[in-house]
């Protein structure tokens, strides 16, 4: 039940954040992109202090985006402020040192990646930090090393190696994300219609 609840939200966390952010950037709809972040905030919020795994990650992706400079509207910093309020109150589990600089090393790179004019002159180069796919590369690995580590039982201080179920978790937290970036304009008018009408 409780990985369920995680996937799910994952998924949620996925869809909100690419709405909030396309809501701004595609129909300068701060409204909506205001909304979404708020529920985004509060569903990265909610895995951050109920999965070790989660608050490794989501704190990761905060410094890398944060060191990239790219929270830079007002529906980020609101994502933001709630994500941070929610595991200051509440706290969030105990997380690898380790580990975090190295998911938010990844996760800076993807950011100067993704926003580089030399890598968009690259094909392959374009799609792999469009995608970011160095952070999914580590999140794989420290998940295939969680799984040998049920097997053969180590430990390093500092290291927190994750769940296979993780990586399953964060690659759903990606494909929601890349799916409302598709559709995002039918998503747009349903939610236009339907939900707030007028705007």
């Amino acid at each position: 039940m409780i990985d369920i609840l995680l996937a799910l939200f994952y998924a949620l966390s996925g869809l909100f954040m690419k709405i909030s952010d396309d809501a701004n950037d595609r129909k300068n709809n701060k409204f909506l992109g205001v909304v979404a972040a708020v529920i985004c905030g509060i569903s990265i919020g909610y895995l951050a202090v109920t999965n070790a795994d989660a608050a490794v990650i989501f704190l990761s992706i905060l410094i890398g985006t944060l060191a990239a400079w790219k929270i830079d509207c007002l529906n980020h910093i609101i994502s933001l402020l709630i994500f941070l309020g929610i595991i200051i109150i509440i706290g969030f589990p105990t997380i690898g040192i380790l580990t975090l600089i190295v998911c938010a090393g990844a996760a800076f790179l993807d950011e100067m990646g993704n926003d580089s004019k030399w890598v968009a002159r690259n094909n392959i180069l374009y799609n792999f930090f469009q995608y970011r796919f160095t952070l999914k590369i580590i999140i794989l690995l420290f998940a295939v090393l969680g799984l040998f580590k049920t097997l053969i039982p180590f430990q390093i201080q500092g290291l927190q190696f994750l769940s296979f179920y993780t990586f399953i978790f964060f690659c759903l937290f990606e494909i929601s994300y890349e799916l409302v970036g598709l559709k995002f304009d039918a998503i747009y008018e349903i939610i236009r219609q339907k939900f707030i009408c007028g705007l």
